[in-house]
């Protein structure tokens, strides 16, 4: 008798953007002339820009020739990305940090799922409720957890964000291994400012704990006194690893390529108190299970930094932030309450007095044909909210907002 792994039954249903696609899949065939607008899953609509199409182009080109074919390369990332990447994220950020503490990756949510395996399954796991599902449910599917109940898994350290803190999760009564922190985040739109973050690097130093810091959304920032790398941070280089992704900053949503910054001076401690550097083990984790991103990505993600992709993907991005300003008038026009938009992709409502994530979903659904996230699928802290995002096209975002100000709740 084969015996599976019982963890996996914990998991409540279907992942979350599965269930909504399945929800509006049986909309659509019951109402087969509705002008459905998605602003729920955070996938992007403008095309990849033409320096990275260009690069595309040669890198393909050069894969059809004997002199300049590749086959495998560098599990880590070739040195060309790994160092545009470097100099241009961090360097130009006044950060100190090497090539060889990044690795390239087919996408920021596999690193996530997967960076949790270097840890003991005893890990305590401190996480924001709302979060993004991948943090919590790899936890789970690793065995870190006690039964789903109430809403809430057992043995996790749920970190509350709430209008009342401004969505900003506050330091844990209690120690924990591993911190899951998003900044700016998915799905509230709420981003750390330098002060904020600071506290959170000095209570991982003084627990030495770590943080799984994720910042994909960095390119959407407009404050000052947000940081775009946790490394801004002093000491933060001995505590956390970040989490960047060319999905939502460049289009590369289907295109897949992404990096995970692993400090050398990031130590774990074995059972006997021995420490080890994570950049070790992380190298020999993937050099066993990751072939490497295939080279033409690689050359289409370098020429993001290029000064051309540069200024193309910033005009991308005013786009959706654009779009976000124009989802965040018409929630008003509504009489809704609205945070995000600012520092993020994303928009979180409160959903109107004694109305559910789930029931506004369904009201916005069949009312106004736009498709958005419950907040009750990123935690119990969501319910009541609900997320919508800016990466449609402007006019079909502008279609959407016209119909929300419409309706009245």
């Amino acid at each position: 008798m084969t015996i599976l792994n019982e963890n996996y039954l914990k998991l409540p249903g279907s992942y979350l953007f599965s269930t909504i696609a399945k929800r509006v899949a049986a909309y659509k065939e019951g109402h087969p002339g509705a002008q459905v607008i998605s602003l729920g899953i955070g996938d992007v609509s403008r095309p990849l820009v033409p320096a990275v199409v260009e690069a595309l182009h040669k890198a393909s080109d050069e894969m059809g020739r004997a002199e300049t074919f590749r086959g495998y390369g560098p599990e880590q990332g070739y040195a060309f990305l790994r160092e545009a990447i470097l100099k241009h994220d961090y360097l130009d950020r006044g950060i100190t940090l090497a090539a060889d503490e990044i690795f390239v990756s087919d996408g920021a949510k596999s690193d996530v799922a997967n960076f949790q395996e270097l840890f003991d399954v005893s890990s305590q796991v401190a996480l924001q409720d709302p979060v993004y599902p991948v943090y919590l449910d790899t936890n789970v599917m690793a065995g870190r957890t006690g039964a789903f109940e109430n809403g809430r898994f057992g043995g996790i350290v749920y970190l509350p964000c709430t209008e009342e803190n401004q969505f900003t999760p506050q330091l844990p009564a209690q120690r924990a291994d591993l911190v899951y922190l998003c900044s700016p985040n998915n799905p509230t739109g709420s981003a750390m400012t330098r002060a904020e973050l600071k506290k959170w690097v000095d209570w991982a130093a003084a627990n030495r704990s770590v943080i799984l810091y994720d910042s994909a959304y960095e390119a959407f920032i407009t404050q000052a006194d947000v940081p775009h790398s946790i490394y801004e941070i002093p000491g933060a280089e001995k505590v956390a690893v970040e989490f960047r992704s060319f999905s939502k900053t460049a289009g590369f949503t289907g295109t897949r390529c992404a990096y995970t910054v692993v400090p050398k001076a990031l130590q774990v401690y074995d059972k006997s108190g021995a420490a080890h550097a994570l950049n070790a083990l992380w190298l020999r984790r993937q050099t066993t299970k990751f072939n490497g991103v295939p080279y033409v990505v690689q050359r289409a993600a370098e020429a993001v930094f290029s000064p051309e992709g540069q200024a193309q993907i910033r005009e991308v991005i005013a786009g959706y932030q654009q779009n976000a300003q124009v989802i965040l008038k018409a929630l008003q026009s509504a009489g809704l309450t609205a945070f995000g938009g600012v520092n993020a992709p994303y928009i979180w409502l409160k959903t109107p007095q004694g109305v559910d994530s789930w029931a506004f979903f369904d009201q916005l659904l069949t009312r106004a044909q736009v498709v958005g996230t419950p907040g009750v699928g990123f935690g119990s802290c969501g319910e009541g909210y609900f997320r919508l995002t800016a990466f449609n096209t402007p006019q079909l975002t502008q279609e959407a907002a016209r119909r929300l100000a419409e309706m009245t709740f």
